[in-house]
């Protein structure tokens, strides 16, 4: 199932190779545009909509995208808006499918300028899309029953295992989990909660940037075991096509940090 977008306004294995090879493409994608265009296309942020940053993201994935009030909000939205507020635009949210993300169609479609949405590097998502440099460094995380007796990869032979569809947990169970394993592929990560707290699940694999919560809110289960995978979190534009924006994005993460303000983005929602 494909969620319709809706507008809001205004307001996921892959090792650290793999992100070294997304950055590579980053960097040759750049460098291939720069010969076929001209000064002013290399300098000027070009936008879907004029005065307008249009994000494109898969809701909810808390505490990085959902909503609260009904607006949007969490740490990329907080990321994402100080990107806006530097290019002295209004910010627009808009809600798709995490795969019409990391497939390239929202982006190089204009439906969007940029995408955040929790999204792991990749170098087969850097075909599609041209990545900022990383903003959030994060793990896989096995989810289980209490009293399951569940906590190692191998011991989920024949098992009902949950993921959300087209995100490195998807990948790292197929790679690593056992040839039995059922594994289960949800639309988004509230279907994939949904399931495992309901008992349609044995277990669930999801980044451990957002299990914490989801376990705090379910005494029922426990997080079982986290695997270090070496994911870094990056936003992206359309391929080969909105150079001056990856700047944008790269200058002000460079300063969120350099000033102290990331941090304090991230104490807001991780403590």
């Amino acid at each position: 199932m494909t969620r319709t977008a809706r507008r809001l306004s205004p307001a996921r294995t892959a090792a650290a190779a793999l992100s070294s090879v997304a950055l590579l493409a980053t960097l040759s994608g750049c460098g291939g545009a720069a010969s076929g265009e001209s000064a002013d296309a290399l300098s000027e942020v070009s936008l879907v909509f004029k005065g307008v940053l249009t994000v494109c993201t898969d809701m909810p994935y808390a505490p990085f995208e959902f909503e609260e009030n009904g607006k949007p909000t969490g740490f990329d939205i907080d990321l994402i808006q100080k990107v806006a507020d530097g290019l002295d635009v209004d910010l627009d949210v808009v809600d798709v499918a995490f795969d019409d993300i990391t497939s390239g169609t929202s982006l190089n479609t204009d439906a969007c300028d940029v995408a955040i949405s929790a999204m792991t590097i990749t170098g087969e998502r850097a075909r599609v899309l041209d990545f900022s440099s990383p903003y959030f460094d994060a793990k896989q995380a096995l989810i289980t029953p209490r009293g399951s007796g569940l906590d190692e990869i191998a011991e989920l032979a024949g098992k009902r295992v949950g993921v959300q569809k087209d995100t490195t947990g998807e990948t790292y169970l197929s790679d690593f989990a056992p040839e039995t394993t059922q594994v289960i592929a949800y639309d988004d990560a509230a279907g994939l909660q949904d399931a495992l707290a309901a008992g349609d699940l044995d277990a669930a694999m999801l980044d451990n940037t957002v299990s914490g919560q989801f376990v705090g809110d379910n005494p029922s289960l426990k997080l079982a075991r986290e695997f270090d995978t070496g994911e870094q979190y990056g936003m992206a534009v359309k391929k080969d096509g909105n150079i001056p924006l990856l700047r944008e994005i790269n200058g002000t993460l460079a300063g969120l940090r350099e000033d102290g303000t990331y941090d304090k983005i991230f104490s807001k929602y991780f403590g």
